[in-house]
């Protein structure tokens, strides 16, 4: 590039000279002369000069050759030795598992549990299919020192049918769940006045549901969905919640703006609250929109986004907004080896009496329902493989939370009681604001196909404004699983639980002393282990047994709901083709 520069101003100066020559020819006084070429220049090429001498090898080994003379000796060999022909090898394979569309399962065990579940799918073209379930589990109870009906049932059906095309998938279910519970843990000292008024410690839930999702490929409109829950019980109850939910992509600028809407509507009623015979009812709705933007650059990737919500309250008329940040990153330290993450985020959670109900079902028909505000969720942590079949993670969290609801058991009301649940034999809700901070770690092994194992252990500790205690919260958490393919036919698993204390109160109305109002409850931590070991007598027929709780402790849960202890049971699947 340089000399190019050169030869380009060596031809510019020649040029101006050139012009400014010829501008100044007038004034030039020399006389120019002629040149007459008489012959044209003819150059001649001579030869070039050879070395024309032979170099002279003065050498005895060279000047001296043998003539050599090759004799060949033949002479018949008799052989028998005949080769066989090459025949590549081959690698033994396992025979493809023979996988069927539908499955029926049935067990039977102790405390007269039974367990059933059918699986239906059928394939209606290449594009559709249409399934459904019905499944039931239920015992009869039994649980020593329990002087009431203590058992269960849960049953559910549902049906589904999906269509998947080129540029787009949907699914449309339906289905209907029922269960019946009892109200079981009567405190000791009420177990007289309860068999006096003769309760009937019964109770119901049902629910039924439709909903549907689509998603979309290589549009702006990702995937949308939509649910909608009827949920009530045998005591006058009812809730109806709706869900939508769309996810977007919002081009600005040549840049696109993942964005997740969200319309949430719930209401309800309970036939009275728990100290009077008023009704209470709820309702509420809100709009949310999450936009979030990813970043990405070598090993670290950003995802910043904000979550922003309108809450109207149907019942008292209040309007409210609620901004919360959306900020998550990752980064790759030594590639899979070791990654850390982090983020904060925030949240409006809906709550609502199917979700209080599925998680302690011995809540009582009187519960007063708020949504959540989780100010932000803050964590930080490690991941990783330490090789590759083992891979681990390691984290530490705070959450904030305003309003949050906490189990709390409701008043024994010896007095005054005059339904199935007042004799502190159910649960409440009270709402405090609680700040929660939390370290967790997690292993997990996938040796090879056939083996698989997890362990998992968390920390927390609690910090509540208006309430004494966290409220039925345990302190540790601790889980492992175990999946093992012993051989073709065989295979067995395991699974443990592990929760740490919680704790209660169990507060009397119309006591005689002041101190014997309330009593603080202290829950002892349990140890929950389960095994199941089966047998594959071929590819449609398996034998199954399992135990649970092998400790044979029936801890307590729940405050005075004290569990089944050791339950074995054995059953059968069977799976099939139409």
């Amino acid at each position: 590039m340089r000399k190019q520069i050169k030869h380009i101003l060596l031809v510019a100066i020649t040029l101006v000279a050139t012009i400014s020559f010829s501008q100044d020819r007038k004034n030039d006084t020399i006389n120019t002369g002629v040149i007459d070429v008489v012959k044209p220049y003819t150059p001649t090429i001579s030869d070039a000069f050879k070395v024309k001498e032979v170099p002279l090898l003065d050498d005895e080994t060279t000047e001296t050759k043998k003539e050599v003379k090759y004799n060949i000796f033949s002479f018949p060999v008799a052989s028998t030795f005949t080769p066989a022909k090459g025949k590549a090898a081959g690698v033994e394979k396992r025979a493809p598992a023979k996988l069927f569309d539908n499955y029926a399962t049935l067990g039977v065990g102790t405390y007269t549990t039974i367990l059933g579940e059918v699986y239906l799918n059928h394939a209606i073209s290449r594009t559709e299919s249409v399934g459904g379930y019905v499944s039931h589990h239920s015992s009869q109870g039994g649980i020593e020192g329990i002087q009431f009906d203590d058992g269960f049932s849960d049953s559910k059906i549902n049906v589904n049918y999906s269509s998947r095309l080129r540029d787009l998938s949907w699914n449309v279910e339906g289905g209907f769940q029922q269960q019946m519970y009892n109200w079981y843990g009567v405190p000791d000292s009420q177990i007289t006045l309860a068999q006096t008024n003769n309760i009937d410690v019964g109770h119901s839930f049902y629910n039924a549901h439709f909903g549907g999702d689509i998603s979309f490929e290589d549009t702006y409109i990702n995937s949308g969905s939509f649910f909608f829950r009827r949920f009530g019980d045998n005591q006058g109850s009812g809730e109806n919640r709706f869900i939508v939910k769309a996810k977007v992509d919002v081009p600005i600028n040549d840049v696109e703006i993942s964005t997740d809407f969200k319309f949430d509507y719930i209401g309800g009623t309970f036939d009275r609250n728990y100290f009077t015979t008023d009704e209470l009812r709820y309702g509420n709705f809100f709009i949310g929109v999450t936009p979030t933007y990813e970043l990405k650059q070598d090993d670290l990737t950003v995802n910043l986004g904000v979550s922003a919500f309108y809450l109207n309250d149907k019942e008292t008329g209040d309007n409210k907004f609620y901004i919360y940040p959306n900020v998550s990153a990752t980064y790759r330290l030594v590639n899979d080896v070791l990654i850390a993450y982090g983020g904060i985020k925030g949240d409006l959670i809906q709550n609502s009496y199917y979700d209080f109900a599925t998680e302690n079902p011995f809540v009582s028909p009187t519960l007063f329902i708020m949504p959540t505000d989780q100010l932000y969720n803050a964590y930080v942590g490690l991941k990783g493989k330490l090789s590759s079949n083992m891979s681990y993670n390691i984290s530490g969290r705070y959450i904030s939370d305003r309003n949050r609801a906490l189990y709390k058991t409701n008043i024994v009301k010896n007095v005054t009681s005059e339904n199935d649940y007042d004799h502190g034999n159910s649960f409440g809700l009270v709402y405090d604001n609680v700040d929660t901070f939390g370290v967790a770690g997690e292993i997990n092994v996938d040796v090879n196909r056939n083996f698989k194992l997890g362990l998992k252990a968390e920390y927390f500790t609690y910090d509540t404004d208006d309430e004494a205690e966290a409220w039925n919260l345990p302190d540790i958490k601790g889980s492992l699983f175990l999946d093992y393919q012993i051989n073709e036919h065989w295979f067995a698993g395991a699974n443990l639980f592990y929760i740490g204390e919680r704790k209660d109160q169990l507060e009397f109305e119309g006591a005689l002393l002041p101190e014997d109002l309330v009593t603080n409850v202290i829950l002892d931590s349990y140890f929950d282990a389960n095994a199941h070991l089966g047998y594959h007598i071929n590819d449609q027929i398996s034998v199954f047994a399992k135990a649970n709780n092998i400790a044979n402790k029936a801890y307590q849960k729940w405050q005075n709901f004290p569990v089944q202890s050791i339950q074995f049971l054995a059953g059968a699947t069977y799976k099939f083709d139409f």
